[in-house]
């Protein structure tokens, strides 16, 4: 007799198992729009030549063992990290109020942070994550005790953009200290940011409630192909003196997906309040995983720090970010040429990797049963599917699928 005998199934998220689906499927014309993950133009991952040749460098170094990192991972990372988010001139980094640790990947970053507020937070342990918002947010935060998920209004599906009053209104409404975690940009799933003002209006409710911010910094570069521009939200909170966190991740950024590289930071009150915190989430780390992987933090730290690298670096995120630009315009034309019903233009004036096209859930299955085009029923598309050689068969898939939906 097991001890787990009333252990049940779960089914997978759903971007893994369309993503299963999509890869077992034999149609010619398949397309996979599920999963956040850069393609090039023909549809392939991308290792950024940047990343290629740091290896080759790593390879030859016969200086670098593999030894166990600290439980703050490897310094030269964290460093240069700290400074792409809050900028090389930051105050706070000057101040010593800003600290940093090596995650694994954005999702490590996460789930440290709300470990540490579980533990250590003396403020309301409410979470509150944008309506709608990437998976994982929730599905960490009902799992660890001690913090509770909440829900603020985020998306205006009659206007396609950010309710930012409504927002607010929640947020004020929220009790005193409460957490509030913000996507700094190219927001997942939607692709909608708040603007410059919004930015300030949102600061003024977290200050005014003493709202404790949480950033989920996934796509720097990815709005704008310019990371000084994405990360100008983190930044304004800081001149304001604000406490926060960001968790970042270099997956997006730099291909280094199964490489699971982030960094999580803390900008304190005081340079003293940073480094107590650090201290306590340096044996959070201990406690899960004792200290992170080297090989894919010397990658990133070589392509921070290398003066050749970094250039190419730059070079390589704008060119991502100008790529799903291209796939943006493909699908518009192919939409208006079709004729597919609807204004598409927020295809257009959304950014970052996803889309939130607006299609309904009937219309989803259409396309993912008949057409074999691959999409979480909620509409989100993932841009880096679309290519100049599929974007025809895409919208008139759509054209189809809005058809059929109404028929039924």
């Amino acid at each position: 007799m097991s001890h787990f005998g009333e252990v049940s199934y779960v089914e997978l998220p759903a971007v893994f198992h369309l993503s299963g689906r999509f890869a077992a499927d034999t149609d010619a014309n398949k397309v996979n729009l599920t999963i956040g993950a850069y393609r090039t133009e023909a549809g392939k991952p991308w290792v950024l030549p940047c990343v290629r040749q740091a290896e080759s460098i790593l390879a030859s170094d016969e200086t670098i063992n593999k030894e166990y990192l600290s439980m703050s991972g490897l310094q030269s990372l964290c460093d240069a990290a700290m400074r792409l988010v809050l900028g090389e001139s930051s105050p706070v980094i000057q101040e010593d109020r800003a600290v940093a640790l090596q995650t694994l990947s954005g999702t490590g970053a996460l789930y440290i942070c709300f470990q540490f507020i579980a533990q250590f937070y003396g403020g309301c342990k409410d979470i509150y994550v944008s309506d709608p918002s990437w998976g994982n947010h929730k599905l960490m935060i009902d799992r660890i005790p001690g913090v509770n998920f909440k829900q603020y209004p985020y998306y205006n599906s009659q206007t396609m953009a950010v309710d930012v009053d409504a927002m607010c209104k929640t947020l004020e409404e929220a009790a005193e200290g409460s957490v509030v975690l913000l996507h700094a940009c190219a927001h997942n799933p939607t692709g909608i940011d708040p603007s410059r003002d919004d930015w300030v209006k949102i600061a003024a409710v977290c200050q005014k409630k003493n709202l404790l911010v949480i950033f989920d910094l996934a796509y720097l570069g990815y709005a704008s192909g310019d990371y000084n521009e994405d990360a100008w939200s983190i930044r304004y909170f800081a001149d304001l003196g604000m406490e926060f966190f960001v968790c970042q991740s270099f997956a997006k950024i730099m291909g280094l997906y199964s490489e699971r590289v982030g960094a999580l930071h803390f900008v304190g009150a005081t340079s003293e309040i940073a480094h107590k915190c650090l201290s306590q989430m340096k044996i959070i780390v201990r406690s899960i995983y004792s200290n992170p992987p080297s090989h894919g933090a010397r990658i990133a730290s070589l392509c921070l720090n290398n003066r050749d690298l970094r250039i190419e670096w730059e070079e390589c995120l704008k060119e991502m970010h100008a790529r799903i630009r291209r796939a943006r315009t493909y699908l518009h034309t192919a939409l208006k040429m079709a004729n597919v019903p609807g204004n598409w233009d927020h295809i257009l004036s959304q950014n970052g990797m996803f889309s939130y096209t607006g299609l309904t859930k009937a219309q989803c299955e259409v396309l993912i049963e008949k057409h074999h085009i691959y999409l979480l029923k909620s509409g989100r598309i993932s841009m880096c599917g679309v290519t100049e050689s599929n974007a025809k068969y895409v919208a008139e898939s759509f054209k189809d699928s809005i058809e059929t939906a109404k028929e039924n």
